[in-house]
């Protein structure tokens, strides 16, 4: 095993952890880990970007098949613009539009415990945004 796998391996590792103790984790054959926050399906990833920058990158998927509306497009713009963790993306499907929120970050030197609140608050937004964008699509 190469360095750099050695390093992401135990980084998902640490990342597993720190989120079993707030969720179910799945392990999938690549490596990643994948999970449920209420209705919000994550998933994590670990790379390195550059020699000594390992980074996990939580994807959240917040939305999907919301009407393709101005209104809508607005109210993903704004909530995602509040978003304190995480970056909103919107992709245009047959089916109108899915929503997601990503948060990359160098986790090399978190603790268990620091990692887990840091995931958690990542999430908890995540929900918070849906349960906003779900509502106000239905209106």
């Amino acid at each position: 095993m190469t360095s750099e796998a050695a390093s992401t391996a135990a980084l998902l590792s640490k990342a597993r952890e720190a989120l079993e103790m707030y969720h179910h984790v799945f392990v999938d054959d690549d490596g990643a880990l994948t999970f449920r926050h209420g209705e919000v399906p994550c998933a994590v990833q670990a790379m390195q970007l550059a020699e000594g920058l390992n980074v996990l990158s939580l994807q959240c998927v917040v939305a999907w098949d919301l009407p393709d509306s101005a209104e809508v497009m607005t109210s993903v713009a704004n909530r995602g613009g509040e978003a304190l963790f995480g970056t909103a993306a919107v992709v245009h499907t047959d089916h109108g539009i899915d929503v997601t929120l990503r948060y990359t970050f160098p986790a090399e030197g978190l603790d268990v415990n620091a990692l887990g609140t840091l995931f958690m608050l990542v999430v908890s937004g995540a929900s918070s945004f849906r349960t906003d964008l779900v509502a106000g699509s239905h209106q």
